[in-house]
């Protein structure tokens, strides 16, 4: 099936989440990469308990708090960073290939979109930073729904925007879990496997796992 949509989640996908933390890892010492991972991993099970309780606050809020978080847990990281380090956030580096990919996607006739749990002001600095406007025609956030993924009404706001079935698009995400949910819905799914961590939900399976996105194009 050639698929008339491409849909991509942000963080983790298109923008390196641990770029924060590596832009000053001078100053925070050898626990750089515990912290950044203490962060990212907070950042995601908050928003799953949020989601579960329906308590949703803007994604940004999420951020602040696992980072304050991970401060506590790894003593060794000066906590005085804080501020150098969200402001480093809504500046994330994307991956090498993203612009190449998703300008070939539009070359080829398809839409291609931004779906993620990142407030609207998040997403829209991300791209900016990275000077993907012109080649996105969308950017879905979590803020038009109230809720994170894995909820269906947020991989349905593609969808309902853009008046497709679901089959129509391909969703990637590096993102195991996010995979599993876009699947459940009925989006074709491409895990970019940028890690090389094993497979899992495997009731709810990728049609294709990379390495990048390099070589998507191909599977169009």
């Amino acid at each position: 099936m050639r698929h008339s949509a491409f849909i991509f989640d942000a963080y983790g996908t298109l923008f390196d989440v641990h770029a924060a933390v590596r832009r000053h890892a001078g100053a925070i010492g050898p626990d750089g990469q515990l912290l950044s991972e203490i962060w990212r991993a907070k950042q995601l099970e908050y928003s799953w308990v949020r989601s579960m309780m329906g308590a949703f606050v803007d994604f940004w809020q999420l951020t602040e708090q696992a980072l304050d978080h991970a401060f506590e847990r790894v003593p060794s990281a000066d906590s005085g960073l804080r501020q150098d380090l969200l402001d480093a956030y809504w500046h994330l580096d994307c991956y090498p290939e993203v612009p190449a990919v998703l300008k070939a996607l539009k070359a080829d006739g398809a839409r291609v979109a931004i779906l993620s749990n990142g407030s609207r002001a998040m997403l829209e600095a991300a791209v900016k930073s990275a000077a993907l406007e012109l080649v996105l025609d969308d950017i879905f956030s979590v803020d038009d729904v109230a809720r994170f993924k894995t909820d269906p009404a947020v991989y349905d706001m593609a969808t309902t925007a853009w008046r497709l079935y679901p089959q129509a698009v391909s969703f990637q995400s590096s993102n195991r879990w996010d995979i599993a949910g876009a699947t459940k819905f009925g989006f074709r799914t491409v895990w970019i496997n940028r890690a090389g961590q094993p497979d899992e939900y495997r009731d709810y399976s990728p049609a294709l796992i990379l390495p990048s996105l390099n070589g998507l194009v191909e599977t169009r």
